[in-house]
């Protein structure tokens, strides 16, 4: 008998792991609640409550095949190994197969579970699933992992080019076995039930992911380029929640949109490239949790800038948190993630940087706000955007291009819609005032909407002033 334990792979396609194990065997599958871990990672309510959604869609679907899903509650990783050795011996387990995770957490889990596992006699299996390429196999001629996302990309295609990473095979039928599985929980103590409007717009399931994937590529991907940094408009893919579950695979995004562009990389479409370039992003950060193992202990990847002198400034954190700037974008920008459980990429670059630079607040109180409201939080792509925007990171944004969110405004919501739909307060000015309200008096005077909390210029010249001041980096 051959154990599946799902982790973030709910989905029964191009599952690397659950392939393997039904090819060697009849098969269980079992997925581990562990709220006190949930909780010491900031993972938000409405991403637990997207998980055990989708678990019921997969219950199903592993039904179908005769697999059974067992579902067990432990309170965190350390108790990992003693359950899943439980439940070898108890339904006499020769092998326990699981998709890779990234993180130094993950990889001690991983590292722990493998040992009690085979010390008992039982096999472990562990494969490449949410990634392209395993981590330490795209290197610098140096040996070390890639710093530049430029560089690290051009690698990731020229392996691309030569050979594109192939789906799992379609898992068979099973014989049916003596085992119940589990009911999937209706809620996990510790994490509120968000509202039905929040869950409402992430449907759960496998089949939810495919029809987001295909939309996509037939209606908009060709116009992601243009489209993809404009947040009134459905320009993205909004397949984010569902990568980060596992729901739908990398390796599914890549082929639907190689086959929409002729198999082509580096021609044709620019929205077909663009979008590539994206799930190369989400690969880069991957392996940066791999070969830079402090962006998980909360270190910034640049060690000069912990020297920062960030502010302590608790009213302006929870005025920024709550969408009350004064800055229309920003505080459009905060509502919409506190309401739906995402936020625009464009917009999470611009609220990231003015926290960071406009309000000298460190980027790690950011990083985990944002995780504790994401239903598409992930390690990875969030710490990695957030030390992107705040300077500290790798590939970093040079810390004297500060955005101007007023700018950006203009620039990416250009007739105020995005504005006007989470500010309706403000759905009466006309496209130049909405943008920059404070010149509107009498929208004051009426307290119809917040006052700047930062004056734009002297932040900037404050923030100028906080990075020179640093030590110079070590070559």
């Amino acid at each position: 008998m051959q154990l599946i334990w799902l982790r973030s792979d709910l989905r029964v396609t191009d599952n690397s792991a659950l392939s393997a194990a039904c090819e060697r065997g009849p098969t269980v599958a079992v997925w581990l609640a562990s709220p006190g871990q949930w909780q010491a990672h900031d993972d938000a309510a409405c991403k637990v409550d997207f998980w055990l959604r989708n678990l019921r869609q997969l219950r199903q679907s592993l039904e179908q095949l005769n697999i059974p899903l067992l579902v067990r509650k432990i309170d965190t990783w350390e108790q990992v190994p003693a359950t899943l050795l439980d439940i070898c011996r108890k339904h006499d387990i020769k092998a326990v197969h699981w998709n890779e995770e990234y993180g130094i957490n993950e990889a001690l889990r991983d590292d722990a579970t493998r040992t009690q596992l085979e010390k008992a006699g039982m096999q472990a299996h562990s494969y490449l699933d949410q990634l392209f390429f395993r981590p330490g196999t795209i290197l610098t001629r140096s040996g070390d992992y890639f710093q530049v996302f430029s560089q690290f990309k051009k690698v990731c295609l020229e392996h691309l080019h030569r050979s594109l990473p192939s789906l799992a095979s379609r898992v068979k039928k099973q014989r049916p076995l003596d085992i119940a599985s589990d009911p999937i929980p209706q809620h996990i103590e510790g994490f509120d039930k968000p509202p039905r409007t929040l869950s409402d717009q992430w449907p759960a399931g496998e089949d939810e992911a495919q029809t987001r994937l295909t939309r996509f590529v037939d209606e908009t991907i060709d116009d992601y380029e243009q489209l993809r940094d404009l947040p009134a408009k459905p320009g993205t893919s909004q397949l984010s929640a569902y990568l980060a579950a596992g729901v739908i695979s990398p390796r599914q995004c890549l082929h639907a949109a190689l086959g929409s562009n002729r198999g082509e990389f580096d021609s044709g479409s620019r929205g077909v490239q663009t979008w590539i370039n994206e799930l190369i992003w989400r690969e880069f950060y991957k392996h940066i949790l791999t070969g830079y193992p402090q962006v998980s202990r909360h270190r910034a990847f640049r060690a000069q800038t912990e020297a920062l002198p960030w502010r302590n400034a608790p009213d302006d954190l929870k005025a920024w948190q709550e969408g009350r700037t004064g800055f229309p974008i920003i505080d459009a920008a905060m509502r919409q993630l506190l309401h739906t459980g995402w936020m625009h990429n464009r917009l999470r670059m611009i609220v990231a940087m003015f926290l960071t630079k406009n309000l000298l607040i460190d980027w790690r109180l950011g990083e985990r706000h944002f995780m504790r409201h994401l239903i598409d939080g992930d390690l990875a792509a969030n710490n990695g955007g957030w030390q992107w925007s705040a300077s500290t990171g790798t590939d970093s944004v040079p810390y004297f291009r500060i955005f101007n969110p007023i700018s950006q405004s203009e620039r990416f919501d250009p007739d105020g819609r995005f504005i006007r739909h989470w500010l309706p307060e403000l759905k009466h000015l006309d496209e130049k005032n909405i943008h920059d309200p404070v010149k509107c008096s009498d929208l004051f005077a009426n307290n119809a909407y917040h006052s700047p909390i930062v004056d734009l210029a002297s932040s900037r010249q404050r923030a100028l002033e906080a990075f020179k001041g640093l030590p110079r980096r070590q070559k």
